[in-house]
């Protein structure tokens, strides 16, 4: 017995041994093994790698390969977020949308600014269209307004460098500036022959969206401009402050207003539409249909009437389509714009976001109004002399001198009651005695020329005279002073 105590021991200890010797040459084989492996990674490259690990991204590796190419071997040295800017920008380009853009910090920070604050420019909504730069609306009172942009010019260059094949808020970056400072457009006009040059000076333009005003026999005409973070709100004041005025009709202006914030536009339509029905039905790329009824707890119990025209876009037409077939509000003027899209925007965390249209919005009947408008009830246009072209002060037009200009300058000198004499673009002893007539009258020095004070009253008196001859207005007055009368 006392030899198999003895063995045991011996057993044990040379047993134990052995496990160890294993243990040991076990961590060395799985060293090798692994060391092995990682060789074979290496030497054989990525394919190895994906097969175990498959990149969900691979159409990418195009991308990858040509930004490290560039970024390695062109001639220069380039800037990197330059080349991330610019992938994404010709990315969202190819969706081939003109709302749809990729901004960069600055252009994002001004994007953020016209939706929230004021902020200093001459004051027009634009939109890239097929590589073109267009005018959806200036804005009411601004520099743009003013100077005589209207819808549906195409900007074809800002201070004398073009603009074409640029997004639109590339195009924002150029136009805007300081107040103060002057800006040089070249715009392109249906029915224009040559391109119009414009000097407008910069301003502050405020973000101030609605404005009221009685007219006659109790009607209040309320004009909305953009539909930004307290547009509600400022409608729902101006209605109080009409209605203390003893309101009895309502025209709401919608014209030259090129949309903005949607929420903001199912919440003023629903103000006007009974509770229950609907004001907007967005549909998503598959198909799916979100509907947005009215929460108001009791509409207007007053007539209204809505005034659209052709810079009326996005949000003003839905809130124009929406009180047309929900609530049964007549539409005066002209067609509309024609936007049918709804956007959405991303931010970055370093300050650049992009935009794109995430859906299309449909009328409360589920009408798709994109690129064909709103034909309104009763078409009213403006007077001719409200589409005249604008005149550079800073040009001057004297005798002898034919141009679109002078003859833009005839009509005028006849709608303020000096006859130019043959309406035809030559500057001749007639349009001379017309001219300087007008100064007379005007109390400006008599030059028989057209330039600076003379070119900006005679534009003023034409502005008066279309606000006192607004025929659009004139019939939404008419309309509602026989349902007032009812």
């Amino acid at each position: 017995m006392e030899e198999e105590n003895q063995k045991q021991p011996k057993e044990a200890g040379k047993f134990i041994k052995m496990k160890k010797f294993t243990f040991i040459m076990g961590i060395f084989l799985v060293i090798f093994l692994t060391a092995g492996i990682t060789t074979i990674a290496l030497t054989f490259g990525d394919e190895k790698v994906e097969s175990l690990a498959p990149d969900k991204h691979a159409e990418f590796e195009k991308l990858y390969s040509t930004y490290d190419k560039i970024k390695d071997d062109y001639y220069e040295e380039v800037d990197e977020e330059k080349l991330v800017d610019g992938a994404i920008n010709g990315m969202i380009k190819s969706l081939d949308d003109p709302y749809s853009a990729y901004m960069d910090k600055k252009e994002a920070s001004s994007f953020h600014e016209s939706i929230s604050s004021s902020f200093e420019g001459i004051g027009a909504e634009i939109q890239e269209q097929d590589g073109q730069i267009m005018v959806v609306s200036p804005i009411k009172g601004s520099p743009a307004e003013k100077a005589g942009v209207k819808p549906n010019d195409i900007i074809l260059s800002v201070d004398g460098k073009s603009v074409e094949g640029l997004s639109s808020s590339e195009a924002v970056l150029k136009i805007r500036g300081e107040k103060g400072t002057k800006v040089n457009l070249s715009i392109s006009r249906a029915g224009e022959s040559e391109p119009i040059k414009l000097t407008i000076k910069r301003d502050t333009i405020p973000i101030e969206t609605v404005y009221a005003e009685m007219l006659d026999d109790g009607v209040a005409k309320i004009q909305v401009t953009s539909f930004s973070e307290h547009t509600v709100q400022e409608l729902k004041t101006a209605l109080e402050e009409m209605s203390k005025k003893d309101m009895k009709g309502l025209v709401l202006d919608l014209r030259g207003n090129p949309g903005g914030l949607l929420d903001q536009a199912i919440e003023m339509a629903s103000l006007f539409i009974p509770n229950g029905k609907v004001v907007l039905q967005v549909e998503d790329r598959s198909g799916k249909k979100d509907v947005y009824k009215s929460e108001n707890d009791g509409e207007l119990k007053i007539p209204v009437v809505v005034l659209i025209d052709d810079g009326s876009a996005s949000a003003s037409e839905i809130v124009a389509a929406a009180v047309s077939e929900s609530a049964d509000i007549p539409l005066i003027g002209v067609k509309s714009f024609g936007k049918g899209t709804v956007q959405t925007a991303q931010d970055f965390e370093d300050g650049s976001n992009f935009k794109y249209t995430a859906a299309k919005w449909l009328t409360p009947e589920g009408n798709w109004i994109h690129k064909k408008g709103i034909k309104p009830d009763i078409n009213v246009k403006l007077p001719d002399y409200a589409s005249l072209p604008y005149i550079s002060p800073d040009k001057e037009l004297k005798a002898s001198d034919s141009s679109s200009e002078v003859k833009a300058a005839e009509e005028m000198l006849k709608e303020a009651g000096h006859d130019p004499g043959k309406i035809d673009g030559f500057f001749d002893e007639a349009t001379k005695n017309a001219v300087t007539a007008f100064q007379r009258e005007q109390k400006i020095k008599e030059t028989g020329t057209i330039k600076d004070d003379t070119t900006v009253k005679l534009m003023q008196v034409i502005r008066e005279k279309i606000l006192k001859n607004d025929t659009q207005v004139k019939k939404a007055v008419e309309v509602l002073k026989k349902e007032i009368n009812k």
